[in-house]
């Protein structure tokens, strides 16, 4: 098959084009914590599909992107798989534990059935989701596990989500009803090829090459594949591969691969997907007799946030201090607590040396003109924390950390 173009060779004004209309997203948001770091950025990454080679007609990276912009697929239902490799540090069975900590503290409710916590299961492992959906007001996401099932159903201004193995349920109203809630929306945390490819997009600028890298067959479809990779040095991603339909334009299948090479960091795709308008009853839900019903702002309160998660607009929400560093796929986020203090480094009155020595054997410990830190890292985030307490953090290297430290940036 002959190669196809790419835009290591775009002219500058298909280059423009590419950028133009798409807003600069600040792809990373920066906790406490490696493993808060490494549940955010599911949102960013994605995997590439089997083989196949259909025969298509040849288009161009400016083409391919215009197409999955134009793409309008209102009504579908399918299978998708998702598998994350972060390469957490083993927590002794703990991580799904942290995972829904990390949600809890941003505005959980504590029902099992709350979605902020829920999906963040998807940051690790293997997981099978089922979707459906019949236009912006009728849509549900299934996640399927063992004899369980937990389902968030969108139908009009109603949101549900159910968890069948705690028999608990979340009610909340979609925002656009005129009931604030943040948790009104089944698509808080990127869970399809789709969702995954339009923040992946968002990265598209001159630090980026993109290319149309042949073609495959995913869930039985002629697909194209776009080849999204940093063209900067630095960056923890090797590259993005996005298989979109050939026909519709929609993101089939989804990948991040790492710039050490191995086994992707996140691979989602559909295993099977159709076209046709589900059924009405597909969105319909009643909690079934006996289940515990939490209604949105009974628990915790729900922080405001001017835009939806990995819009960069909240990102600074309740951190004071935050800063960036760099552009593009190198961007490093800054965070400065100004408490002055960093992990605890050994024994103290509080008797917390086995709490600093767990910690420590979790990191490398790294010094420069800047002082002495801490390096966490996963496959994909690493995180710098200084012993005075500031926090440099990105899809970056630890060189690239340590240097940003030493600049005092």
């Amino acid at each position: 098959m002959a190669p196809y173009e790419s835009d290591d060779s775009t002219r500058a004004d298909e280059a423009e084009d590419v950028r133009a209309g798409r807003r600069k997203a600040t792809r990373y948001v920066v906790p406490v914590t490696v493993v808060g770091l490494a549940a955010a950025t599911i949102g960013l990454v994605p995997a590439l599909a089997d083989s196949g080679d259909p025969d298509l007609p040849k288009i161009t990276a400016q083409q391919l992107i215009e197409k999955i912009a134009k793409s309008d697929v209102q009504q579908l239902s399918g299978t998708v798989k998702i598998s994350t490799d972060l390469g957490l540090p083993d927590l002794g069975g703990l991580e799904s534990g942290f995972l829904s900590g990390a949600a809890q503290g941003s505005g959980g409710d504590g029902s099992s059935a709350d979605p902020s916590a829920k999906l963040m299961e998807l940051a690790s492992g293997t997981h099978t989701l089922r979707v459906a959906a019949d236009g912006e007001d009728k849509q549900k996401l299934s996640l399927l596990d063992k004899a369980a099932e937990y389902s968030i159903i969108r139908n009009g201004a109603d949101v549900w989500a159910y968890d069948s193995a705690s028999n608990e349920a979340y009610h909340a109203k979609d925002a656009a009803s005129g009931e604030k809630s943040d948790k009104a929306r089944p698509d808080d945390v990127p869970a399809t090829p789709k969702e995954m490819a339009d923040e992946a997009l968002k990265a598209v600028d001159d630090t980026t090459s993109v290319a149309v890298d042949g073609t495959a067959q995913v869930a039985g479809r002629d697909a194209y594949k776009l080849v999204i990779k940093p063209k900067q040095s630095g960056s923890t991603v090797g590259a993005i591969t996005i298989a979109v339909d050939a026909k519709t334009g929609l993101p089939l299948k989804f990948t991040l691969t790492p710039a050490k090479g191995g086994a992707a960091v996140v691979d989602a795709g559909f295993t099977q997907v159709t076209f046709a308008k589900p059924s009405a009853s597909t969105f319909d839900f009643t909690p079934p007799k006996g289940t515990k019903v939490t209604q949105d702002g009974d628990g915790a309160k729900v922080p405001e946030h001017s835009g939806k998660p990995g819009s960069g607009k909240d990102l600074g929400a309740g951190l004071d201090g935050l800063k960036t560093v760099g552009k593009g796929w190198s961007t490093i986020v800054r965070l400065d607590d100004g408490g002055g203090s960093g992990l605890p480094t050994g024994s103290d009155s509080s008797g917390n040396s086995d709490v600093s020595g767990f910690l420590n054997s979790l990191g490398d410990h790294v010094s420069g003109s800047f002082g002495s830190g801490t390096v966490f890292s996963t496959r994909l985030v690493n995180a710098l924390i200084t012993d005075d307490g500031k926090v440099y953090a990105g899809a970056v290297t630890k060189d690239a950390l340590v240097k940003a430290a030493n600049a005092g940036k």
